[in-house]
This record gives structure tokens, C-alpha cells and sequence, in this order.
């Protein structure tokens, strides 16, 4: 007979069956009881057989062939593997904080009154008395005292409250009184949001933009301005000075429909 280790054994249409063996395999072969029959069988080269170990074996004619040997059961349950969700190891570092969400943009407001206050009262001689022209100074000659002429916004900018101002801008346009040259209004600060019932309370104040009759322009107001109406420290805007002059009037909502309107960009962190 051909060395085991030299023949291909095919075990297509032959049963599996299963031994104990009863010896140790020596010179390919050992002691094998199946089914309480004690037989020879070949074992396959490779295969370290001792007595005791479960076998399993095929049959060729009336030769049994050791083909794999049964492993021993665990004697404990394997270990699972973790899951997939396990959090990573704790380093000892803290995680670094989340960027903040930046977050931008433009609110445009509408003066929700303009009127012109003149001689202890607000004037009416002319535009409905919260939709007056701006006027500023004194009528060359005239009996009556300086006019100090507002804008006021309402609520609306302190919807921005926390908001960061980046820019303020204010739409201006002039109209015919006092002389044809380029003049210049001084702007100031008004404490309050809507027309009080006496004289508006005056803050800050800066130059604006030198403009002749019938110009209008957008101007750009100092950025802590905005700060301020975001803030509600400042409810509206004025032009006024401490002499006559210059003599100046500033379109209101009666005669422009752009007049005196303010945007405020922003900026939020969150």
C-alpha cells in the first residue's frame, strides 16, 4: 500500500464518522473504538494523536483514515469583543472647547418719528408733527429761537441686545433752507425711543456730511453710535447746535421716504 502521505483520498460520498482514540499514533497509524468497535486507522501526516482525543475519521473499503482531530470545549466562555460604541480611553486631557458659531448681518430701521422741537414745544406749522423736516439753527432774522430737529427708532435696534455693532449708517438728504453751499450738520445722540412730551435729551454729537441743497448721501456714523441703540443707552438721532448757524434743514418722513433711516450691521457669537 501507497504511503498515506503520498495519497490523495477524496471523501466525496463517504460519511464522517466519529472515534475515540485508544493509543498513541505510531508509524502513521493508531488504535481507534468507534461505536464500541476497536479498529486500526491511518492518520493523516501532520496529525498528533494521543489517546483519549476525539476523532473524526472517513472510510475508504475497509480502511479508516484519521482526518482531523475534535479540540477539548473551552473551559471558559471567550471573551467578547468590546462595542462599537465604547468611548475612546480617557487621556487625562481635557477636549478642547467647540468653536463659536458666527453669526452676521444687517437691521435696517425706519424712524418711527421725525419732528423738529423749536421755542419750548414740537413744531406743527408745517408736516404732521411726527413726520416734520429736521431743521437746525435760526432762520436768518427770525423771532423764533433754534430748532433742533430728531429721529427716533423705537424698540427696533434693541432687537440686536448682545449683538456686536460693526458698522452704523445713516441716510441724509438736504433741503432748501439756508443758503445753496455745502454745509454740515452737527448730529447728536437722543436719549429717547419716541417724541417726549418736552425738549429731547441731548448726548454725543459729530459732524455729518457736508452736503449742498437737494444732495443726499448715506453716511457713516461712529460704530459706538450703533453700539449705543443696539444697547438702548440711545433711543434716536438729532442735528443741533449751540449758535444760529448754519441753518440747515434735513428731509423727514413727510417729504422723503429714505429719511433718517439708520442700519446697523452686527455680529453674534454663540
Amino acid at each position: 500500500m501507497a504511503d498515506f502521505a503520498d495519497t490523495r483520498i477524496s471523501t466525496a460520498g463517504m460519511g464522517v464518522l466519529r472515534g475515540t482514540a485508544k493509543t498513541t499514533a505510531a508509524s502513521g497509524a493508531c488504535l481507534v473504538s468507534i461505536g464500541g468497535i476497536v479498529v486500526t486507522a491511518r492518520v493523516a501526516s501532520g496529525l498528533a494523536v494521543t489517546a483519549g482525543q476525539i476523532l473524526l475519521l472517513a472510510r475508504l473499503g475497509s480502511t479508516y483514515y484519521v482526518i482531523n482531530i475534535v479540540p477539548a470545549a473551552p473551559t471558559s466562555a471567550p471573551t467578547p469583543p468590546p462595542p462599537t460604541d465604547t468611548a475612546p480611553p480617557d487621556t487625562g486631557d481635557a477636549p478642547p472647547p467647540p468653536k463659536p458659531v458666527v453669526t452676521t448681518g444687517t437691521l435696517t430701521c425706519v424712524p418711527t418719528a421725525t419732528a423738529c422741537y423749536r421755542d419750548g414745544s414740537w413744531r406743527s406749522d408745517g408736516d404732521p408733527t411726527n413726520s416734520f423736516d429736521l431743521f437746525q439753527g435760526r432762520y436768518g432774522g427770525s423771532s423764533y429761537g433754534r430748532n433742533t430737529g430728531c429721529a427716533f427708532y423705537g424698540s427696533k435696534p434693541h432687537t440686536l441686545s448682545g449683538a456686536t455693532c460693526t458698522k452704523a449708517t445713516l441716510k441724509i438728504k438736504r433741503l432748501s433752507a439756508g443758503d445753496y453751499s455745502a454745509r454740515s450738520a452737527t448730529l447728536r445722540l437722543v436719549s429717547q425711543t419716541s417724541r417726549p412730551g418736552g425738549a429731547p435729551t441731548l448726548n454725543e454729537s459729530t459732524s455729518g456730511p457736508g452736503l449742498k441743497i437737494n444732495e443726499s448721501t448715506t453716511f457713516t456714523l461712529p460704530t459706538s453710535w450703533g453700539q449705543q441703540l443696539i444697547d438702548g443707552a440711545r433711543g434716536g438721532i438729532a442735528i443741533s447746535t449751540g449758535s444760529d448757524d448754519p441753518y440747515i434743514q434735513l428731509a423727514g418722513r413727510g417729504s422723503w421716504s429714505a429719511a433718517m433711516t439708520l442700519s446697523l450691521s452686527w455680529r453674534r457669537s454663540s
